[in-house]
């Protein structure tokens, strides 16, 4: 008899995600703005900073002290918004809440393993986490 939680690590822990988790993360020395949340419900941490050049973000660094999901998020998100207008970049997390609670499509094309974690609304806050950091650094 298998383990039902067994079924879900295999699903959600795929080698894609593992290899994004497995990425060092890097703060900023000298960051425009920074923002730290956390997940009462798992324990994970993100610290965002960001620096914005022209209403753009020229560089993003990043911490976590989470799960394997918070971590390739985390990367996902740091990868993603460089270059992208603050504007958009501060959407992000409702996009990626749309993806994961409604079936939209990835709002970006790295998000792509996180559609695994759909049926598993536990963990949709580790997903969205580096997400709403950013968009809190954003003062969003």
């Amino acid at each position: 008899m298998s383990n039902p939680g067994e079924n879900m690590t295999e699903a959600i822990y795929q080698q894609e995600i593992k290899d994004l988790a497995a990425v060092a993360a890097r703060r900023l020395d000298v960051p425009d703005a920074s923002a730290t949340l956390d997940n009462p419900l798992c324990g994970d941490t993100v610290v965002l900073d960001l620096r914005l050049t022209d209403g753009r973000i020229e560089a993003l660094g990043h911490g976590v002290k989470g799960c394997l999901l918070c971590k390739a998020a985390a990367t996902v998100a740091a990868r993603s918004a460089v270059g992208l207008e603050a504007d958009v970049a501060a959407t992000l997390a409702d996009r990626v809440s749309v993806m994961l609670k409604q079936g939209g499509e990835p709002p970006i094309p790295a998000l792509a393993p996180f559609l695994t974690v759909r049926p598993h609304k536990s963990r949709h806050g580790c997903v969205l986490l580096p997400f709403k950091a950013l968009a809190k650094a954003l003062g969003r």
